[in-house]
Formats: C-alpha cells, sequence, structure tokens
C-alpha cells in the first residue's frame, strides 16, 4: 500500500509528488504454515559467515552490557558469535567491574552522564590486542567492532591479535559517505586489504545493501533503531521497522547472488524481544539474528542485568538509554531450554526449530521462503484473558 501527498509550490501548483509505502515491525505480520510439516530435529539451524560456519543463527551484539571475552567463550561453545566492542569499556579501562557496578547501581536520572563520564577514557590500543587474545584462549571465533571513523586505526591491532571477522558498525552505513576528510574509509580498498571477513551495518535499504556487497562486505547487519535500549527513532526520526527493512536487504542479497554467485549472509540487528520474533526475522530474509537486550538479562552477562547501547554515552547526542532488565536467566536456558516460561524469551533454537518444522523446512534457506502474512491482530486476537491479566 502507498499513500501519496502532493506538495506545493508557493505560487499554489504542484511542485511533486511524494510517495510513502507500509513498512512492517514483528507485531505486524504472522507465518503461515507450510503444506507439509518436518519433525524440529531434523531442521539445520547453521549460518556461514565467510569461511566460518555456526552451527546456531545468533550472534551476540558489540554491547558492554552484553560482550565481554568470557561470554564470548560460552556463547561460541555453544555454537554462536559474538562481537567485542572495541570502543567500549573493554578497551578502555583494564578493571571493567567497578565500572559495571557503578553504572548498575547509577539512578536512571544520572546514568547517561556517568555513562559519559566514563566513556571519555582514552581507548588503549594495548587493550585490544589484550582482549582478542582474551577470546581466542576461549577456542572461539573472535568477532570484533568498531565504528567507520576508527577501522583503518583499530583493524591491523586486531587482526594481528588473532581476529577472525571484523565488523565495521554505526547508527547507518553506507558504501558512500561524503565528507571533508581527502579519503575516508573506502569499503573496496579496506575489504581487500583486510585479510578476515569484514562485516558491515547498518542498513535497511535496497541500494545501500546492494552497494556494500558490492564492496566486498562478507555480511550485512541490518536494522536503524529498533532495539530497546536505542532512541534513534525518538531523537532523528530515522528507521525502518524490521520485517520490511530485512525483506529489502534481502531482497538485494538474493538480487547480488543470482548475478555474481557470491552468497552476503543478512543479519537482523535489534527488535527481537521473544522466539517469536527470530522466526520472523529469518521468514523474513535473515540468515541469522543478532541480539542484545534478551542476552543482557542472563548470568553470564557482564551487565549486572542492565543494557545500554553504543550511542548512550555519546557526548554531545546521546541516543539510547539504560535499561534494566534484571538477572532472569541463563545462556543456556535462553539459546537451548529447558525452560518453564510460555513467554518466547526462552529456548530461542527450540521455537525456531518447531515453527521451521511446521512450514516444512529443513533449513534457514528453506525456512526464508515460507509465507508472511499482514496481521496486525496476531497478537491480540482471541487473546482477552491473558490481556487482561486472567490467566
Amino acid at each position: 500500500m502507498t499513500l501519496e501527498v502532493t506538495r506545493r509550490s508557493e505560487a499554489g501548483t504542484p511542485a511533486s509528488l511524494k510517495t510513502m509505502r507500509s513498512a512492517y515491525g514483528f507485531d505486524d505480520v504472522a507465518i503461515v504454515p507450510g503444506a507439509f510439516t518436518v519433525n524440529p530435529e531434523l531442521t539445520n539451524v547453521s549460518f556461514s559467515l565467510g569461511e566460518f560456519v555456526f552451527p546456531i543463527p545468533i550472534i551476540a551484539a558489540a554491547l558492554d552490557a552484553v560482550t565481554d571475552p568470557a561470554f564470548a567463550g560460552k556463547i561460541g561453545r555453544l555454537g554462536g558469535l559474538a562481537v567485542l566492542n572495541l570502543e567500549g569499556i573493554q578497551t578502555r579501562y583494564s578493571d571493567t567491574g567497578p565500572i559495571f557496578e557503578e553504572i548498575a547501581r547509577a539512578p536512571k536520572n544520572k546514568v547517561t552522564s556517568i555513562l559519559q563520564k566514563f566513556y571519555t577514557q582514552p581507548i588503549q590500543l594495548e587493550l585490544i590486542g589484550k582482549r582478542v587474545q582474551q577470546m581466542k584462549s576461549e577456542g572461539i571465533t573472535v568477532a570484533v567492532s568498531c565504528t567507520p571513523a576508527n577501522a583503518k586505526k583499530f583493524a591491523p591491532v586486531a587482526v594481528e591479535a588473532g581476529c577472525d571477522i571484523f565488523v565495521v558498525q554505526s547508527t547507518v552505513t553506507t558504501a558512500r559517505h561524503i565528507s571533508t576528510s581527502l579519503e575516508g574509509l573506502r569499503f573496496e580498498k579496506f575489504c581487500s586489504d583486510l585479510s578476515i571477513p569484514v562485516v558491515v551495518g547498518n542498513t535497511v535499504g535496497y541500494a545501500a545493501t546492494r552497494e556494500l556487497m558490492e564492496a566486498g562486505v562478507a555480511g550485512i547487519l541490518v536494522g536503524v533503531g529498533p532495539g530497546a535500549i536505542c532512541t534513534s527513532r525518538e531523537v532523528l526520526g530515522i528507521g525502518v521497522p524490521q520485517v520490511t527493512a530485512t525483506m529489502d536487504c534481502a531482497a538485494a542479497r538474493d538480487a547480488y547472488y543470482h548475478d555474481t554467485g557470491r552468497y552476503v549472509p543478512v543479519i537482523t540487528d535489534g527488535g527481537i524481544q521473544k522466539s517469536g520474533d527470530l522466526c520472523k526475522a529469518i521468514v523474513a530474509g535473515a540468515d541469522a539474528v543478532m541480539l542484545g537486550s534478551i542476552l543482557a538479562g542472563t548470568e553470564e552477562a557482564p551487565g549486572r542485568g542492565n543494557n545500554w547501547g553504543m550511542a548512550t554515552p555519546h557526548a554531545e547526542l546521546p541516543r539510547g538509554s539504560r535499561i534494566t532488565i534484571g538477572v532472569n536467566s541463563t545462556l543456556d536456558r535462553v539459546l537451548f531450554g529447558p525452560t518453564s516460561r510460555n513467554d518466547g524469551g526462552e529456548n530461542l533454537i527450540g521455537a525456531l526449530r518447531t515453527a521451521m518444522g511446521m512450514c516444512g523446512a529443513r533449513s534457514i534457506r528453506e525456512f526464508q521462503e515460507a509465507e508472511l502474512v499482514i496481521a496486525p491482530s496476531i497478537k491480540t486476537e482471541g487473546k482477552s484473558y491473558q490481556l487482561a491479566g486472567l490467566t
């Protein structure tokens, strides 16, 4: 559905015609069961990134409250991947424990200024190498992240220390960027010079995704502002709901694969609160998902049951907030169960396998072919007793 809006010139005559299309998030759609079903244990939920294959399509976000070397080791051994933020607490302080404690204790009206104070400490290059080596000692695939401004400076240090995957991430990242720099970050050169896969995000559109793939990136992160901790949509007014964003980027991936024979995975990043959202992201076209807050509530996460975004401590324009989730689960239970919770907050992989089975999908690629319908009543239809809290 599109909406046409006519703009008038000062003289009152039509100047141009702007159109708007509908865009959908997880709560707006539902997955349609397939014509046949498959036993959940027969499904394959693995995904590939460059030469690396991961048994489960789960990536822990590059958030200080989620990923530290120990957490990365745990999720890596469980079959997923974690990304360490090279511009966060782990690379500014040798002893991070007291920092996390103070952030956890800070009152809501003061926490942003406290975060801003902690993030003014300079990043130490030697800590980048140290953290990468710590992660490597866990026996896992090591992934780290930084913003485009620091990518050329930090990447050689991380690679020399043993990094396997490098992520360049900001609120919005494109292949073309206009600035006053004589030569900014050129992804064609950056990807060709680096000896490891480069994942880039975030984006939400077909054209930007296609250009990044043509520049040689190994993976795309999709999502602008959907996370529980992010306020970019409120502060900047920018963003596209995740189902539509994922579908647009997946369409670019499929077209690029058809034209070149090179498959670049699409990773939905943000907005996933329950297992059903994960399933919808895959059907929308994602090869994997990046999770933040749902993992921040585990015992293994360093944030003491809190979470905040990379833009939250921005010195001039913070775009995020600290949220308190509480420590309510373990990483094992969130990923694999068993669970007594009926809200989709645990056993994500079990739910994914079950949904795939109901759609007759034996792989992630087959599940991407399942049908989605626009269903704004999917979470309320027939649920009056649940909505009234009478269960």
